[in-house]
């Protein structure tokens, strides 16, 4: 074994990322391979000679990837569902008298961006820590409705929007999130704008249709849906037959996304992280899109 301060001058003279390449570059020549080829390995190795020049490590490849954040930042400003209240974040620990710095937070687990379990809706259902791992990382379907949103709102996502979307890049892949954007976005530092309730206090803004929440369960084998606005359902809903359909075939709901008309309509992978709290009915989310 190398002496410490013979590793800590390599570390310093090759960077940290040249000197873990070269760590196990080195462990693989030594045969510290897991699997069949580890005798073939020793035995192919061979100390360099005296004076030669030693390899270097190989540059990392750039992968030419973009991801893009897909979620608000979440404060007590940011529009709610009427009757829930706005997340509190109280300091209980500070610098100056305690030596580092921590908060605790009181928030409806159904506020910001954030992941509707499936047991939100239905009984027996995933909770949150339920929904498996595999189904949070899912390949991106964008849908636009948003020129329709604009002078309509309550424009929802139909079945001929996800037809329209498959006659131009083929089937909805099986495991999708299935996103609609419609624009909605800029109302959100608006409470009022993007409730947009009426005299009544029934609220407008876009959604999925109950017959397009039906045909991504029935028809197509999708992880879940997501909405850059308050509801999976527009705003005027009252039987919320989409939450009711999605989330009672166990699969994932995300409302007020953010970015969705900058993610590509089809090729991106979309992470949805949400706490694992036992029997959640939700969380908020730390939402990614890569391609």
């Amino acid at each position: 074994m190398c002496a410490p301060q013979v590793i800590g001058a390599v570390q310093e003279r090759l960077g940290r990322r040249q000197f873990l390449g070269a760590a196990v570059a080195g462990a693989a020549a030594l045969g510290f391979v897991a699997g069949p080829h580890r005798d073939v390995a020793a035995a192919q190795y061979s100390p360099p000679r005296a004076g030669a020049q030693r390899p270097q490590a190989a540059a990392p490849r750039p992968r030419g990837r973009t991801v893009l954040g897909l979620s608000y930042v979440l404060s007590p400003q940011f529009p709610i569902w009427p009757g829930f209240p706005p997340i509190e974040v109280t300091k209980i620990k500070d610098y100056d008298t305690d030596g580092f710095y921590a908060n605790t937070w009181t928030l409806a687990e159904h506020h910001g961006t954030h992941v509707d379990a499936p047991i939100h809706f239905v009984k027996g259902k995933w909770s949150a820590d339920e929904i498996p791992d595999s189904a949070l990382v899912a390949p991106a379907v964008v849908i636009h409705i948003n020129d329709r949103a604009k002078t309509e709102p309550d424009a929802v996502l139909m079945v001929d929007d996800l037809k329209a979307w498959e006659l131009k890049y083929g089937p909805i892949p099986a495991g999708a999130a299935v996103f609609m954007h419609s624009g909605w976005e800029v109302r959100s530092s608006d409470q009022a704008a993007y409730r947009n309730a009426d005299a009544q206090s029934v609220l407008h803004f876009p959604g999925f249709s109950k017959e397009a929440a039906q045909f991504l369960v029935k028809e197509r084998s999708i992880a879940g849906i997501g909405v850059d606005t308050l509801s999976l359902d527009p705003g005027n809903s009252k039987d919320f037959a989409a939450h009711v359909t999605v989330l009672g075939a166990n699969k994932w709901g995300i409302e007020n996304l953010t970015n969705l008309g900058k993610v590509p309509d089809t090729g991106a992978t979309v992470f949805v992280g949400v706490p694992r709290v036992k029997g959640a009915s939700g969380g908020p989310a730390r939402v990614l899109a890569l391609w």
